[in-house]
């Protein structure tokens, strides 16, 4: 087990999710399932209870903790695209899945994780600073899923 993972509460679906992240995104895998040995508050033994997963390289565990907890945005990851074919390929990929468009680059699974799938164009405008920087950021806040078109357009002003 890594030192540090990532711990996310899931209601009960920590596997399907794990899976679907393993399938979408390089350098991810759904490591190992462990099953309650015994009944607990929101389960029964036998049932999933814990998933260790990697997400892009991240280590993760998924705990199916039941519904005490939701997510919000206070907690997101956060995924760089090479180029806009990556960033609709995980865009739809996430909002077709059951989940939700937001803002600047934002959306959320079915199982309530926030994503931030995020081309490196935009955060290489928004790192140029200045005029550039502030030509990019105008156009990242009127988007949902980022346009690198638009978003270089923004660059050259």
């Amino acid at each position: 087990m890594p030192k540090n993972t990532i711990c996310i509460w899931y209601d009960r679906d920590a596997e399907e999710a794990a899976r679907f992240y393993a399938d979408l995104f390089p350098d991810s895998e759904v490591k190992s399932v462990d099953r309650a040995p015994s009944d607990f508050p929101s389960g029964k033994a036998g049932d999933v209870l814990t998933v260790n997963f990697t997400v892009a390289g991240i280590p993760c565990l998924g705990l199916n903790g039941g519904p005490a907890f939701k997510h919000s945005e206070a907690f997101s990851f956060q995924i760089a695209t090479d180029d806009q074919e990556e960033t609709d390929r995980y865009w739809n990929a996430i909002v077709g899945n059951g989940g939700s468009e937001s803002a600047c680059g934002w959306c959320k699974d079915k199982w309530g994780i926030n994503w931030q799938i995020t081309p490196r164009a935009l955060t290489d405008g928004l790192a140029a600073g200045g005029v550039e920087a502030k030509r990019v950021f105008e156009a990242m806040m009127q988007m949902g899923k980022i346009d690198i078109a638009k978003i270089n357009a923004a660059r050259q002003g």
